[in-house]
C-alpha cells in the first residue's frame, strides 16, 4: 500500500506523466493508467492541460479524481529566468485549478558551463519570486533534473537550490544520459534530501528506450533508497517504450515489483 511504513521504509507512491502518451487524450490517459494500477497523474501543460486554460484545468482535475487516481504535479514548461515572467501567473493558475500539489519548472534554458553570471541570478531570482507566488497558494516548486539547465548535475543542483534558499523548491530526479549506474546512484545520495518526485524510465545508450526491467538493477537500489529515506515521494513512468499504452501496464508492473 502506498504510504505504508514498515522494515523497508515508506512506499512509494507510483504514477505516469501525462507527456508519455501525448497521442492520447485525457480520457485515454486516465484509462490506460488506472487498466495499469497506477495511483497518480503528472498532468504536462505541452498537450493535456495547457497552461492559463482554466476551464481544461478544472475538467481533468474533476475527470482524474472520478477515476479514482490522484493528480500528482503539474508538469510546465515555464523556464525560470528564460520565460516571460507574467507567464507563470497562467501557470499557477492552471495547477490550483488543477489541484496539483507541485509544479514542475526548468533551471533556465542553457547549462551550467554555458550560463553567464546574469543569465544564473535571473534564475535565482525568478525562482524565488514564482516560488513566493506558488507558496500564497498552497503550491510548491520543483526544477527539472535535466542536462542544459543549471540542474545538470547534483552537485550543480545542489547549488542552485542553495542559491534559492526557499523551502518550497525542491527537484525532481531522473538517471542522467550515459552514466553508469554507480554514478547516477551517487548523484541521487546527493539531492536525495531535495528531491520532490522521480521520473522513471529506461534509456541506455542515449534516448534509445528499453522496458524498465533492462535496468532493474539501477531502479531496485533508487527504489530502496527512496524507501530508506522515509520520506513519501512520487515516482512517475516517462517515456515507456514506443509511447504505447499497450506496454503501459508491464512497465507498471515492474515498477511495483521493485518498488516493495
Amino acid at each position: 500500500m502506498t504510504g505504508a511504513t514498515g522494515a523497508t521504509g515508506v512506499t512509494p507512491r507510483l504514477g505516469l506523466c501525462s507527456v508519455t502518451l501525448r497521442h492520447l487524450d485525457v480520457d485515454g490517459v486516465l484509462a490506460a493508467s488506472v487498466e495499469a494500477g497506477l495511483e497518480c497523474v503528472e498532468w504536462g501543460a505541452d498537450i493535456h492541460v495547457p497552461a492559463g486554460d482554466e476551464a481544461v484545468a478544472a475538467r481533468v482535475r474533476a475527470a482524474t479524481e472520478e477515476a479514482g487516481l490522484a493528480v500528482a504535479s503539474y508538469g510546465s514548461y515555464y523556464r525560470a529566468g528564460h520565460t516571460d515572467p507574467a507567464e507563470f501567473a497562467g501557470v499557477l493558475r492552471s495547477a490550483v485549478l488543477l489541484g496539483a500539489p507541485r509544479i514542475r519548472i526548468w533551471a533556465g534554458a542553457k547549462g551550467t558551463d554555458e550560463m553567464s553570471p546574469e543569465g544564473r541570478a535571473a534564475v535565482v531570482e525568478d525562482t524565488r519570486h514564482a516560488a513566493a507566488l506558488a507558496a500564497g497558494a498552497g503550491v510548491q516548486l520543483a526544477y527539472e533534473f535535466h542536462r542544459n539547465t543549471l540542474t545538470d548535475g547534483a552537485d550543480r543542483t545542489l547549488r542552485l537550490l542553495d542559491e534559492v534558499d526557499h523551502p518550497g523548491v525542491r527537484t525532481y530526479w531522473q538517471p542522467p544520459l550515459d552514466v553508469p549506474d554507480a554514478d547516477a546512484l551517487a548523484g541521487l545520495d546527493t539531492v536525495l534530501d531535495r528531491v520532490a518526485a522521480v521520473h522513471a524510465f529506461s534509456w541506455w545508450p542515449g534516448n534509445t528506450r528499453h522496458p524498465l526491467s533492462t535496468r532493474a538493477e539501477l531502479w531496485s537500489a533508487v527504489l530502496a533508497r527512496l524507501r530508506a529515506h522515509g520520506r513519501p515521494l512520487d515516482v512517475l513512468l516517462e517515456f515507456v517504450p514506443d509511447n504505447d499504452e499497450k506496454v503501459l501496464t508491464r512497465e507498471a508492473r515492474t515498477l511495483r515489483s521493485l518498488a516493495t
